[in-house]
């Protein structure tokens, strides 16, 4: 299944190898492993019927089964649900428990989330080498003249390394704007299929701090302090225009 994944040219040609390896599907779907680990684990401290066991063969099963999805796709046309049947083939004591309460974007989302995160953790480390670099260069050439230009037409004399000031004082522009971004994310949470937790409830027997605990320990699991406070079936996708405008403004 994996070689038969559409590869954008883009991707292929200009991304580098960690960037692609955080989008790639493999990667994608282990996000996806995760997510049914973390919801069990804190469902099982939490005192729900899921025991430790189940959760010792989930943590030992961490390869992905493209053949048997694919296969299970065919049948069932859903992504997740193809993924879910082929964990729970690789896990049998615990596929009676996976997925429980939850609906497909409590694993889409919250994955596709992870990923962005960590993406914006590389390009946040390669923003930082950058700034450096245009900094020891500005540095090194503070002194060299060199001619400037108004309205595309020749100026002024100012030197080679006040103009690369210009292009570090944009960057560093760039780096106050993704540094609180990463850490400001919000998780899409635990919250079932129309955002109302109701399936949670139903498993807690109503006890909304066990729900928002679950939802909680779910989160910092997975490297998140703050989770949307109310979604429907998907976080807000204002949340992607944010990161879009930090990422438009670098490039």
């Amino acid at each position: 299944m994996e070689h038969n994944q559409y590869q954008s040219p883009l991707g292929l040609r200009y991304s580098s190898p960690e960037m692609s390896h955080t989008f790639s599907q493999e990667y994608r779907i282990k996000t996806w492993h995760k997510m049914w680990l973390e919801i069990a684990r804190a469902q099982h401290k939490l005192g729900l019927n899921v025991s430790a066991k189940q959760i010792q063969e989930l943590e030992n099963n961490t390869s992905i089964d493209f053949v048997k999805a694919q296969e299970y796709e065919e049948q069932v046309h859903h992504d997740v649900m193809a993924h879910l049947h082929a964990l729970g083939d690789q896990c049998p004591s615990a596929k009676p428990i996976l997925h429980l309460g939850a609906t497909s974007c409590c694993i889409t989302d919250n994955g596709d989330l992870i990923q962005m995160k960590e993406a914006l953790s590389l390009i946040e480390n390669k923003l930082i080498k950058t700034i450096q670099q245009f900094a020891d260069f500005a540095e090194k050439h503070h002194n060299l003249p060199c001619l400037a230009y108004t309205h595309l037409q020749p100026a002024q004399p100012t030197t080679l390394g006040k103009r690369a000031s210009l292009w570090l004082q944009d960057l560093i522009m760039d780096l106050y704007e993704i540094e609180p971004l990463i850490p400001s994310l919000k998780f899409r949470g635990i919250k079932g299929t129309t955002g109302t937790q109701a399936s949670f409830l139903n498993l807690f027997n109503g006890d909304e701090k066990k729900v928002k605990e679950l939802e909680k320990q779910v989160a910092q699991s997975c490297g998140f302090d703050n989770i949307f406070p109310i979604t429907g079936q998907t976080y807000p996708r204002k949340q992607d225009v944010t990161v879009l405008n930090v990422l438009c403004n670098i490039a």
